[in-house]
């Protein structure tokens, strides 16, 4: 058995990260009140009054990030979260082997265990014969039922609405994870605390790559030649700079956009990897989460988002920054690339049903609003600042850069409010050294990806594992 990984909050360090940004902060709010008000007087920056908007949009993100803290509860709150019936649906669909098996020991070290555990092998090529009967003895040592099904191949979804069927007489509490998630020992007992208060109706957990350094180094076959040698060094030093990057960019999203959020009881997605949502809010929107179609085309993506929008609706959606999980997160350039764009597609379809939905009286429906607003003033200034002006003047001020540089290195700030087990704090200050390397990719390249996505949202498929396993569990 693979030793559990394990992360806490660090919270000296939340409080010096807290000091800087409020200093931060200050500096940046002179400048732009100064410049506000010069536009005021028609002598000020063309841009003065839309920047001095996305500031005041971005201070109030950092107020209320900043405010998040995880739940805690009294002893008779904690009989009564003891006394909920977990279930775990897992769906496996061309998982590597060694991840799935990692998922399962992940679950059954928890330090408070689930009552039920019911894996659906969704039609995978994979064979898990080795995994399924190790599975069902471990399981059964540690006093948890174990279920294992295989079904033709109907999508995520599918295999979730398959165990909630078989289960919705039993269930209090499902807890969705994938299948390559690797969760922290008490992930369980910090995710369900939030469910202490009667109005919360969903629990979003943190999400950290657990293959965040990349794959091992590649073994050259001896006699390779010297070109297939650097190929493989220049290949595997990308893989280490997209996992580091990519991680960077993920978690300090669910630190900074999803807590802000859940300050409000207003998270609009949780992640898929480790999430908690009241049994009866599942059963009663089973048929419309199963078949969800957008113009026609059945919707298999975007699965989490759809789970928060019904919980939006009954109550609050939060996040546990207390429960972590790691998971396996794209190692090259293709699948990464594949992941986002099904992410964009997602999310552009959800926003529909968002501003359709939601009740105009809860936080929700105005943070998302707010969200496209900051994204409407960051593509108007983006396109004059990087497109239209450069063409029309033939020349480009490289230190327009420095604004979304500065702000991405603020808020990666976050990234290092948290310790991991595997990974020493050097290496996580590699990692938040890239920050600029993230903000920018994130800036040029994610950003067009998300308008090809929105223009390809009809592309209604899953978009990954279709050929296969794509990331393999290995020594990093």
């Amino acid at each position: 058995m693979r030793s559990a990984l394990t992360a806490s909050r660090r919270t000296i360090r939340l409080l010096a990260v807290a000091g800087i940004s409020v200093a931060a902060l200050a500096g940046w709010t002179f400048r732009h009140i100064a410049s506000t008000i010069a536009t005021w007087q028609g002598h000020g920056g063309r841009f003065a009054t839309i920047y001095t908007l996305a500031f005041v949009l971005l201070v109030w993100q950092v107020c209320l990030y900043s405010l998040e803290r995880p739940k805690k509860v009294t002893p008779r709150q904690q009989r009564q979260l003891d006394e909920l019936r977990v279930v775990i649906p897992v769906p496996a669909y061309n998982e590597d082997p060694g991840y799935l098996k990692a998922c399962l020991e992940s679950i059954l070290g928890q330090t408070r265990l689930p009552q039920w555990v019911y894996v659906v092998d969704d039609g995978s090529s994979v064979d898990y014969t080795d995994v399924r009967t190790w599975f069902v003895e471990a399981a059964a040592g540690a006093g948890v039922r174990a279920s294992w099904e295989r079904t033709a191949n109907g999508g995520k979804r599918h295999a979730q609405g398959h165990v909630v069927r078989a289960t919705s007489w039993y269930a209090d509490v499902y807890v969705t994870i994938d299948s390559d998630a690797n969760l922290a020992p008490d992930a369980i007992d910090e995710l369900l605390k939030p469910l202490a208060a009667g109005d919360v109706q969903s629990v979003a957990g943190i999400v950290l790559a657990g293959n965040n350094r990349g794959p091992g180094r590649p073994r050259v076959p001896q006699g390779t030649r010297v070109g297939g040698r650097v190929k493989a060094a220049v290949g595997w030093w990308a893989s280490q700079l997209l996992c580091r990057a990519t991680d960077l960019w993920f978690v300090t999203g669910q630190l900074v956009d999803r807590s802000a959020a859940s300050t409000m009881g207003a998270v609009l997605v949780n992640s898929g990897v480790l999430a908690a949502y009241r049994a009866d809010l599942v059963v009663d929107n089973l048929d419309g989460y199963l078949n969800e179609t957008f113009f026609g085309r059945r919707v298999e993506f975007s699965d989490d988002s759809m789970l928060t929008i019904y919980a939006l609706q009954r109550g609050r959606a939060v996040q546990q920054p207390s429960a972590f999980a790691f998971t396996a997160m794209p190692e090259n350039l293709s699948h990464h690339l594949r992941q986002f764009t099904r992410w964009m597609r997602g999310a552009w379809i959800r926003s529909w049903w968002r501003f359709k939905y939601l009740p105009l009286k809860h936080y929700a429906y105005w943070g998302h609003l707010i969200g496209w607003i900051q994204m409407a003033l960051s593509t108007v200034i983006f396109s004059l600042l990087f497109v239209v002006w450069p063409v029309a003047s033939q020349s480009f001020d490289p230190t327009l850069l420095l604004i979304p540089v500065i702000v991405g290195y603020g808020q990666s700030l976050r990234y290092l409010s948290f310790r991991r087990s595997d990974e020493r704090l050097r290496s996580q200050l590699l990692t938040f050294a890239l920050a600029p390397v993230a903000v920018l990719w994130a800036f040029f390249v994610l950003r067009v990806v998300r308008w090809y996505a929105i223009a390809t949202c009809l592309r209604t498929g899953w978009g990954t594992r279709t050929a296969g396993v794509e990331v393999a569990l290995g020594e990093s």
